[in-house]
């Protein structure tokens, strides 16, 4: 099945410092792979050429943005290969890990847990407010789809028009809308939840997100309404008026009591004991307001509409509402004017009108459509007149519009645009402002002091983070010591990590700060301690790599790095794999890896921020064969069956260049990333792949797809269905049948989704694709109990190289009892497939318990983020009656992958033990992952009713 395992983890930053002085002789390993790694001799960094280096200086500082380059003038191979690395090779010394930018516990399940009851004994109208918190300890999760359940559970609850366009923007925003072509910031996705026109609505109606959004009226009642409008704004006649307001040379004849409606001054002017409740003439020409604006006034005063007024008069309205404190003419000119916001040009004018006029809602319609421009209106000159300075949150705050959502929202989006930025710090210092309780001071400070430590300005980081602690977050104290270290401190820094491991219950990060402040053994193990207790770090794998490059032990630190990125990718692990790989001279697999960097991330800059990825691919692409478009597909297919994700992101990746606006193989390069769990790079491609589209139903294909993968399931069929409508094909039914099937399937739906997944296959497509969809229709005949039928859908994928199909024919004998045969089948995986955690963990089903056992080893070697292993042999524990060895194996994951099953099944542990405390703590941390677990439930009902008793 198309992978739904979403870790966000594409968020690579360069951490090698370089250092050019350093070692630059490698290991004799052999020539190069590539068609130019013979001959020239030598190592890589010794002999530079001089035009060459002059070249990669003049072009090594380059913006983001500029990510065109042009091929250097074709040099000899042995030339080029002795200067890949003109910045030399990284130096183990000067590595650094970053410290994260969000909340981070010291006891992340007491704080799940502490979230959970906190959110279910709430009022109803703060429990918003508990959502913002949880956003925030989602943040920095793995998992992009808790962070933004939580964001949609705080709109949903949102009370006030202010917080609801800032959330309603928010989750816009995570899904990168602007990226699509043709669409604007004030387009609605037909969901109440991010309707711009509903976030406008005050009020507390958490229901309301679930229903249609109606975001235009029908013909009809426009007509109506412009019928009404017409008989009612005939002027005042002269027998009905009983005053006139004189403005200049001009009368306007008004019915007295309408006029005295308006506000309580006019009443008291017009019947208190003023001269003017004596006059039928009045001479109003000094009050700011035109003789057409008073006759506006005089309109709404007898039918209560503004529909027929220009913006200028409505404006003078405005002025004349606040002048004389007439609240009903103020909200509806508030109204009407923030009905006429739909674009940035007509916000900016008006935003200034509305701050001068407080008017609430003006205001809001202004700073929506500015959120919904995000990121692109962050970079308009007017960003720091209304958002950056204490004065403009001041303003911002009288009109009821300054908050730390909003500078939350905002200062996010800074700090991914540049983190060193003068707007960053200023938006960050008015989040600091506006925060009252104890986690937004802990989170605008902690983040005020990473910027400022990027800035190398440490004396105000460590001010910051030492904020941070005081407000309660111990994390900070990282940042403390990071800053310490900076400025010369290095023992005060160690002394400082030392006292934290002693006083809390260690974790991996605590280890990997405190081994920055000591040297040669005690530093190894530290970051071997690192490993063991939270092996998703990446630091500690870099530093040990390192560390056997500067040995001349090239081979063994490539093995290194090969630990992490079998089931972590990043960015920055791949350009080290990169960097060794050329210093072993294989230029084909340090292009494979630059290349699958690139589809992470395709601004990266390699070498400490100095040559852009795009340059290298052009410096590596002479020394090694070069492949059609026709060699692609055949490398495509050879990897896509030998389960090469990496190696298959690298071929995508050299065709795209060749094609750009292939729109399929941008839908390829989605499902790669999303088997890597890079969802925000997958998403991005899926844009690309839709912006790309040659077809309208192609189009509609890719739009359903990033429903699906951002959470709208009905929304995704309903385009798979338009699209079939529009022509059948392949990837549509494929669609509609997979996420039909994401359901509990009844055997109605089941036959269903068969007869889509049979239609697809009668369409045209490719092996891959086709392979794909033999290997879900054979999973839905084994839940349908059609063993045969399964095994032929099998045996059909296995044909055209669809290598993982052996795990469903495994899954068929071993229901038909060929446990022997199963075992075989998971055994030829295992063998052809270059990623195989997942074949060892699945063989382990087929196969006694201390083969089993050993099964599960590896796969947890290979990738210690699979759950199954721990449950596994938690459970064996338990069998044992070793109670606390089966809470250690499933505590230890829980350290560093608080997953629901785990903390599920720790906390039946804790029940079967009787201890019904930790039983609940477990529990409400399971139940703030996903609140509708009904088996956690259930559990958690229990244990409660025991404490009660």
């Amino acid at each position: 099945m198309r992978s739904l395992k979403i870790m966000d983890g594409c968020k690579g930053t360069q951490v090698y410092a370089l250092n050019p002085s350093g070692p630059t002789s490698t290991t004799g390993a052999g020539a190069g792979t590539g068609a130019g790694s013979g001959g020239g001799g030598g190592g890589v960094g010794d002999k530079l050429l001089h035009h060459l280096q002059d070249h990669l200086r003049v072009n090594s500082i380059r913006s983001k943005s500029n990510r065109t380059f042009q091929a250097p003038t074709p040099l000899p191979n042995n030339a080029l290969t002795e200067n890949l690395l003109p910045y030399g090779l990284p130096s183990a010394d000067l590595l650094e890990p970053l410290i994260e930018p969000g909340l981070k516990s010291v006891d992340f399940v007491e704080t799940l847990a502490d979230l959970y009851r906190r959110i279910e004994n709430c009022p109803q109208f703060e429990k918003w407010k508990m959502y913002m918190e949880q956003c925030a300890v989602f943040r920095g999760v793995s998992d992009p789809k808790l962070f933004r359940r939580s964001l949609r559970s705080a709109r949903q609850h949102a009370v006030d028009v202010h917080t609801k366009i800032v959330l309603a923007a928010w989750l816009r925003f995570e899904r990168r809308e602007d990226e699509l072509f043709g669409t604007s910031a004030m387009d609605c996705c037909k969901r109440n939840i991010e309707c711009p026109k509903a976030a406008l609505v005050s009020g507390y109606n958490p229901e309301s997100v679930y229903e249609s959004c109606v975001c235009s009226r029908t013909g009809l009642e426009e007509a109506e309404d412009e019928f009404l409008m017409r008989e009612d704004e005939c002027s005042t006649s002269e027998e009905d008026g009983d005053i006139s307001f004189c403005i200049g040379d001009e009368e306007i004849r008004c019915i007295r009591c309408n006029i005295a409606s308006l506000s309580r001054p006019f009443r008291a002017m017009l019947y208190g004991g003023f001269t003017e409740s004596r006059r039928e003439k009045i001479n109003f020409s000094k009050n700011g307001i035109s003789a057409e604006g008073m006759r506006a006034a005089e309109i709404f005063s007898r039918t209560k509409r503004l529909d027929s007024f220009d913006v200028r008069i409505v404006l003078e309205l405005l002025s004349l509402a606040n002048r004389f404190c007439c609240e009903e003419l103020k909200s509806a000119c508030d109204a009407h004017l923030a009905s006429l916001i739909c674009d940035m040009e007509n916000a900016m004018l008006l935003m200034e009108y509305g701050l001068e006029e407080t008017a609430y809602l003006l205001v809001a319609a202004c700073l929506q459509v500015f959120l919904r421009e995000l990121p692109s209106s962050m970079h308009n000159p007017m960003t720091m007149r209304f958002f950056c300075s204490s004065e403009a949150r001041e303003r911002l705050a009288m009109v009821g519009h300054a908050s730390f959502v909003l500078y939350y929202f905002m200062s996010q989006i800074a700090m991914e645009e540049n983190m060193k930025s003068n707007t960053t710090v200023m938006l960050l210092e008015r989040l600091g402002e506006c925060a009252t309780e104890s986690w937004q001071k802990q989170l605008a400070f902690h983040q005020l002091g990473v910027v400022m430590l990027e800035r190398k300005e440490y004396k105000d980081a460590q001010h910051y983070f030492e904020a941070a602690v005081d407000a309660g977050h111990i994390y900070s104290l990282v940042g403390v010591a990071r800053a310490k270290f900076k400025r010369g401190h290095k023992y005060s820094a160690y002394k400082q990590m030392n006292s934290l491991i002693s006083d809390y219950t260690p974790v991996g990060w605590m280890y990997q700060e405190r081994a920055l402040y000591c040297v040669g053994k005690e530093k190894m193990m530290d970051l071997n301690t690192t490993t063991e207790l939270d092996p998703t770090l990446c630091f500690p794998y870099k530093y040990r790599a390192v560390s056997l490059l500067e040995e001349n032990m090239v081979g063994a630190a490539i093995s290194e790095i090969n630990k992490i990125i079998g089931f972590k990718v990043s960015p920055d692990c791949l350009e080290l794999r990169a960097w060794l790989l050329i210093a072993l001279e294989d230029y084909e697999g340090a292009l494979r890896d630059v290349r699958a960097l690139l589809t992470l991330d395709p601004s990266y800059m390699m070498f400490h921020g100095k040559m852009h990825s795009d340059h290298l691919v052009e410096l590596l692409r002479p020394l090694v064969p070069q492949l059609s478009q026709a060699d692609c597909w055949m490398q495509l297919y050879d990897r896509w069956s030998s389960v090469d994700d990496i190696g298959s992101l690298a071929v995508v990746h050299h065709m795209l260049a060749n094609d750009p606006g292939k729109s399929l193989l941008r839908f390829r390069q989605s499902l790669l990333l999303l088997r890597l769990n890079c969802q925000k790079a997958a998403m991005r491609s899926l844009r690309l792949a839709r912006n790309h589209s040659s077809s309208e139903h192609e189009r509609l294909v890719y739009e359903g797809w990033i429903l699906y993968d951002t959470g709208h399931r009905e929304e995704a069929l309903s385009k798979a269905e338009e699209s079939i409508s529009v022509q059948r094909s392949f990837e549509a039914f494929f669609l509609k049948a997979y996420a039909l099937a994401d359901s509990s399937l009844d055997p109605e739906s089941s036959k269903y989704v068969i007869q889509l997944l049979e239609e697809a296959l009668r369409c045209p497509s490719d092996g891959l694709r086709k392979g794909q969809a033999l290997n879900n229709l054979g999973s839905v005949y084994v839940d349908c109990d059609k063993l045969d039928l399964a095994a032929d859908c099998y045996m059909n994928a296995l044909n055209i190289k669809h290598t993982r199909a052996h795990q469903g024919l495994a899954r068929v004998y071993h229901m038909k009892n060929q446990r022997k045969a199963a075992y075989d089948e998971m055994t030829k995986l295992i063998e052809k497939a270059r990623n195989n955690a997942s074949a060892y963990e699945k063989r382990s089903e087929y196969c006694d318990r201390d083969m089993a056992k050993s099964d599960l080893t590896t796969a947890t070697q290979l990738d210690p983020l699979r759950t199954y292993p721990y449950r596994y042999r938690a459970a064996v524990l338990m069998d044992d009656h070793k109670e606390k060895e089966a809470i250690a194996e499933l505590s230890k994951p829980i350290a560093f992958k608080p997953d629901l099953q785990l903390l599920h099944l720790r906390a039946a542990f804790y029940e079967s033990m009787n201890d019904y405390v930790s039983t609940i703590r477990d529990c409400e941390a399971a139940l703030c992952l996903d609140s509708s677990h009904a088996d956690t439930l259930e559990l958690y009902n229990k244990a409660k009713e025991h404490v009660n008793e």
